[in-house]
């Protein structure tokens, strides 16, 4: 099992009173897995997902990758984690709007010690995204779709094991989303496994398998067959 996900909680404090934004959360993904987590604005899934992703912190429970705790490691070993094994793509626009779409792309490859160079990498996850030609542009020349397609690569550029992606599609047009879902498809047929979080019914339909969000709680639907 790739990721397994036991007993997360998340627990907010305001004043003399507290709440649960997670509760409890348990699933499972395997390789070759296209997973999308649905529910309402507030219902806990982007804290979910950011706790899976190594960006908060839970009070309770474990993300195991491969078997392997990433919150009971050191603070080195839980970045190396973040950089090499986990491909991030936040909501909204977060690439640097000083460097070059190619400079974007490649930036995480330098968060940790590697050797050689990234760029021919980069280059080829631009033209699998299907903007190469834009390489030496920058994110002020670029549309909502456009941008959205760098985040991805770059999420890519360290080969990770799990790509995991926050409303990925919500400022998208629905042509657009349904490239940017097809895309999810190819690259969970390709070997990576895909967690993506969404209100949006249309980027459900494109994901076997749908967990529910609602209140804190997590919740599995029946499958969805894709024809």
């Amino acid at each position: 099992m790739l990721l397994e996900v036991k007993n997360l909680t998340k627990v907010y404090k305001r004043g003399s009173t507290s709440f649960k934004a997670v509760d409890q959360a348990n699933f499972s993904m395997d390789r070759n897995e296209l997973v999308s987590i649905v529910g309402r604005s507030g219902s806990g899934k982007s804290t979910l997902l950011n706790m899976i992703a190594g960006l908060i912190k839970p009070s309770e429970g474990s993300v195991l990758l491969e078997g392997k705790d990433a919150w009971d490691c050191s603070d080195t070993e839980g970045s190396y984690i973040r950089n090499a094994r986990i491909g991030y793509i936040p909501q909204g626009q977060s690439i640097l709007p000083n460097f070059s779409v190619i400079d974007n792309v490649r930036l995480p490859y330098f968060l940790s010690k590697r050797s050689g160079d990234p760029t021919d990498k980069a280059f080829s996850l631009l033209e699998k995204v299907g903007i190469s030609h834009l390489a030496f542009s920058f994110p002020s020349q670029l549309s909502g779709g456009e941008i959205k397609r760098v985040d991805i690569a770059r999420a890519l550029i360290n080969s990770p094991d799990i790509l995991i992606a926050d409303e990925p599609t919500g400022s998208l047009d629905l042509q657009t989303t349904r490239e940017i879902m097809e895309l999810f498809q190819s690259l969970a047929d390709e070997g990576s496994s895909v967690l993506v979080v969404t209100h949006e019914l249309e980027v459900s339909s494109y994901c076997k398998r749908v967990l529910h969000m609602k209140e804190g709680k997590l919740y599995e639907e029946e499958s969805i067959v894709i024809q």
